[in-house]
């Protein structure tokens, strides 16, 4: 009886939406974040304390912030305060770039700090220069280092977008949320069904991210 809940009307193709609009989210705010969370980290490894303190308030600021503070204040102050009204999936997109990028960028300078300074001193040594440092010494090493870290925060990204459904986003877990409300009464296990598919879903999306993860580890290992 619960699984045929999966089948009644477009139950399923509404879920299958919802993911939809989950994974575009999720990876959109990703590739953003990835590529401005690695200028960042470079950025973040700067001498010159002016650019430091402006990094570390940024970082203190996502850090010490809710995520979900963050979407309420983007989503109604914008438009309450400046007259600015974007929808609810540009709004998510926008504070999860944010977010991750700030994240992103601390993983990138611990991985980039983390390098021992006799490398780089030996490759100044050889004739190298600065800029050469970073694209052939620094660089490799430093994706090693933070591959893990930066697929455990790719994962932390796709599951948190789940948040989207607060300000209005019909996302997998709102769908499942009006799917169960809908059937609560005709049928009790509703909600294990639907939030076991939901819980399915998500394990499609993360659970490649985990390979990937290992894969590139167990290459550059070797």
């Amino acid at each position: 009886m619960g699984f045929e809940l999966l089948f009644q009307g477009n139950n399923l193709t509404r879920l299958l939406s919802g993911l939809w609009v989950t994974a575009e989210i999720a990876f959109v705010s990703v590739f953003f974040a990835c590529l401005f969370g690695v200028i960042l980290g470079v950025v973040m490894t700067s001498k010159n304390a002016v650019i430091k303190v402006i990094c570390q308030v940024y970082l203190e600021f996502v850090r010490i912030i809710p995520l979900l503070v963050l979407l309420f204040i983007t989503y109604f102050g914008l438009a309450k305060w400046f007259g600015i009204h974007l929808d609810a999936i540009t709004v998510c997109i926008w504070v999860f770039i944010f977010w991750g990028t700030a994240e992103m960028g601390d993983l990138v300078r611990g991985a980039l700090t983390s390098i021992e300074k006799h490398q780089v001193e030996s490759a100044y040594a050889l004739g190298l220069t600065p800029f050469q440092t970073f694209i052939y010494i620094l660089i490799p090493q430093s994706l090693k280092r933070v591959t893990p870290s930066a697929i455990n925060l790719f994962t932390r990204m796709v599951k948190t977008s789940s948040l989207a459904m607060l300000i209005g986003v019909i996302e997998v877990i709102k769908v499942g949320q009006q799917i169960i409300e809908h059937s609560l009464f005709s049928n009790q296990s509703a909600a294990l069904w639907i939030y076991g598919v939901i819980f399915f879903l998500y394990f499609v999306i993360c659970y490649p991210l985990s390979l990937f993860s290992r894969y590139l580890e167990t290459r550059w290992e070797s």
